[in-house]
C-alpha cells in the first residue's frame, strides 16, 4: 500500500486534538484556582466538538442530523446538570466515619 494518504480532515483533527491535549497539560500546571475547572471544561468541550464534527460527520451533515445531534448533547448536558445539582444538595457527602460507621 504505497502512496496511501489519510484524508486531510483526519490529519487536521488529529493535530487539533494533540494541540488541545498539550493545552490541557499546560493548563493543569498553572495555578488558576477555581478557574482551572472552567479552563479544563472549555478545552474538553472543544475536543468534543472537534470529534463530533469530524468523526460523526456533523460538519457536512443535513439539518435534521444536526438537530438530533444537538438534542442528544442537550439531554446529556441536562442529565449532567441534574446529577451535579443532586451532588451539591447532599448535606453529608462524603459520609464521615468510613464505610460502615
Amino acid at each position: 500500500m504505497t502512496g496511501w494518504k489519510p484524508p486531510r480532515a483526519l490529519v487536521v483533527s488529529w493535530l487539533g486534538l494533540i494541540g488541545l491535549l498539550t493545552l490541557t497539560v499546560a493548563a493543569a500546571y498553572q495555578p488558576l484556582g477555581a478557574f482551572n475547572t472552567v479552563v479544563a471544561m472549555t478545552i474538553a468541550l472543544a475536543k468534543a466538538v472537534l470529534i463530533a464534527a469530524v468523526f460523526m460527520d456533523l460538519w457536512r451533515g443535513k439539518a435534521l442530523t444536526l438537530v438530533f445531534a444537538g438534542a442528544g448533547f442537550f439531554w446529556l448536558a441536562l442529565m449532567l446538570w441534574l446529577a451535579f445539582a443532586d451532588y451539591m444538595t447532599r448535606p453529608d457527602f462524603p459520609p464521615q466515619g468510613g464505610l460502615f460507621g
